[in-house]
This record gives structure tokens, sequence and C-alpha cells, in this order.
């Protein structure tokens, strides 16, 4: 290919609403792969070389290495999942993430991981077999469905999930159980999701958050670089319900997404309480008197107080009735309380080191 139709490839790449390349990559400072197939190029920067790894033909490229100094490309059929990965300065591994992921998207029709059993524990038949069962999808006739050995795949976009022939006899197919990638759906309310959902609920693009037009913002990447505002992705950068973003409509400043829940457990948040540890952010005690000896309001109620810290809405803060939690990072646990003068107040939680609390109390959180 020549090296003009390499970067027209790239700028349509990046016109088409993608976004980087590069985040389909996992990256390794240092690293390099042991190779067999394998292609050697010239490129002048890293994006170019991604670039040639998605428009090769000859064989499925699921990595590259960039070698900065020598401005030196290789793209490879294999990735650290299976061949050797052994150290070398100067040069960057990248790797497809669609090819190391063991997890699936929607209904798993891009699913390309090594799963190779049924939900029942049966080994799958190898797609290129005509025993036990003759297949109506195989790799000559479906190249790009990535069917390749026994592996899990979706070629018919069955709603179900990825499939495959089975080995025994008796049972010419079955699903398998390939769990929910976390960065296309989120857990509790998205404090943590990664994917590439750009729009809002309303169907509003997202503003970039390196941008300040049409809405001036606080959110700069560079200041909250453990927030991961790349691009106009819809992040929840701040303790909100959801993800959201700030539209590109000039009359509206910013809006949630729709970002659909994981059906998988979300992940542990560490050990619990019954006392008082650091912030209180894992306390799951049964404290509901504030310090003012005020009862507290439940949290999935709206009198006397209205509010968005439900349990519908924070999944994953343990809002069980009317127990004192801290689900926003405050000093301490508190709650609104059922005296409809006093919103809200902290709560007096034992201590886990027995020492006393203090009771100084610091400004309002912003609700």
């Amino acid at each position: 290919m020549e090296h003009k139709e390499v970067i027209l490839l790239l700028l349509i790449f990046l016109k088409s609403g993608h976004g980087d390349p590069l985040d389909d990559y996992v990256n390794t400072q240092g690293a390099s792969l042991v190779s067999l197939t394998k292609k050697q190029l010239s490129a002048g920067s890293i994006e170019e070389c991604a670039a040639r790894c998605e428009a090769e033909t000859g064989f499925i490229c699921r990595s590259f290495q960039y070698h900065s100094k020598e401005q030196h490309c290789v793209i490879m059929a294999e990735n650290s999942k299976n061949s050797a990965v052994f150290r070398m300065r100067d040069v960057v591994l990248f790797e497809k993430k669609i090819y190391l992921s063991e997890c699936k998207t929607g209904n798993g029709k891009s699913y390309r991981g090594t799963m190779s059993k049924t939900k029942n524990g049966v080994t799958c038949q190898k797609w290129s077999d005509n025993a036990p069962h003759k297949p109506k999808y195989s790799p000559d006739k479906y190249p790009l469905e990535g069917l390749e050995e026994n592996y899990c795949r979706n070629p018919d976009n069955d709603e179900d999930g990825p499939w495959c022939y089975t080995t025994d006899p008796n049972q010419r197919f079955d699903y398998c159980d390939i769990p929910e990638c976390e960065d296309e759906c989120m857990h509790c309310s998205g404090e943590n999701y990664e994917g590439k959902i750009s729009k809002t609920i309303s169907g509003i693009e997202c503003q970039s958050w390196n941008s300040q037009t049409p809405h001036a913002h606080g959110y700069i990447p560079s200041k909250f670089p453990n927030k991961n505002l790349k691009m106009n992705y819809c992040r929840n950068p701040d303790g909100e319900p959801r993800p959201w973003c700030f539209t590109t409509d000039p009359n509206k400043r910013w809006e949630f997404c729709d970002i659909p829940r994981c059906t998988t457990p979300p992940p542990t948040s560490g050990p619990t309480y019954e006392c008082l540890k650091g912030k209180g952010e894992n306390y799951r005690g049964k404290v509901s008197l504030t310090v003012s000896g005020h009862t507290c309001q439940r949290w999935s109620e709206q009198t006397p107080h209205k509010h968005n810290r439900t349990p519908e809405n924070f999944p994953c803060k343990n809002l069980d009735e009317n127990y004192c939690r801290n689900p926003d990072g405050e000093t301490t646990p508190w709650c609104y309380t059922t005296n409809s003068e006093v919103r809200w107040e902290y709560c007096q939680i034992p201590s886990c080191e027995s020492s006393p609390l203090s009771s100084e109390h610091l400004d309002a959180p912003d609700f």
C-alpha cells in the first residue's frame, strides 16, 4: 500500500466517528513479541503503523510494534495470548483489545476471545471440521467472522450471543457463557465506565472534553488524569447517577447518556465495616440517627426532602432502609433527615479504632 493510501485510510477512519484509532489497542512500553506471521514496514508514526495493521489483508493483524528511533513498524498475526513477550528497548507493543478480551459487547457479534466450551461444559467442534456436525458456517464461507479453531462465535448475529457446534453427536450446537464487557456497559453509576458512547440520551453529539466550545467548563483532561476524559466519550467524573457529557448544542449545556447496565455482578469494593473506617464509604452498619438526634429519612423516599441519592440511581452504595451512608465521598456517613427543617446531617458512627469522632462539620454537600 502506498504511503498516500495509508494516510487517506487514517483520515477516513478518524472522520468516521470512531475516534482515536489507538483507543482500540493496549500498549506496552519496552516490549516485543515473538512472531512467525509478520510484516516489517517503514512508518512515520504510530498512527500510520496502526493504519497499516487495519489495512492488512494477507493475515489478521492482531498487534504491531513500533520502533520510534528507526521509524520502523512490524505488524503481526500473534499477540501476547499465544506468543512470548520479551523486553526490548525503544519499542512499544500495541495489541488489539478485541483479541485480548474474553468478554462480549451486546450480542457478542464482535467477540474474538478463546472460550471453546458451551455453557454446559461441552467442548466446541472446530469450525473447519465436518464431524460430528456438518457446519453451515465455516471459515471458507465466512472469512470475516473470526471462525478460528473451535472458539465461540456469533457469525449469524444471534440475539442470544456467541455459540458453537458441539463435539456431542446428539447436540448440533449450543450457546456459550461469555461475560459482558464492563467498558461497553456500566456497573453501579458508571463511575468507571470507559466505553465509547458519545451521544446523550436525546441523541445530541457530545462535546470533546478538551474543547471549551460551545460550553466552557472545568473538566479539562489534564487536570483530571484519573477520570479517563478521552475524546467526547460519556463519563461520570463527579458522582452523578450515570455518565454524561457537555453537548454540542449551544442551548443544552449537558445531558445524561443512555449507557446500558451490565448484567454481570459489579466488582467488589473491598471489605465492609460495622464501624467507622476512614471516611466510612464502606460503612454498612445500621445507625440511623444524626449527630443532633434526628431520625434519618429512608433513601428510597422523597419526603420530606427530594433528592437523587436513591437506591436506583446508586445501586452499589448500599442505600438500605434509612441507615447512615457515605455515597459521595463526604467526610463521614450522613443522611437526609425526617425533620423538614433540616435537610441533611452527619451521623455519629463509632470508630473502628474506638477513638472519639470529631464533631466538626464542614460545608454542606452540593446536592
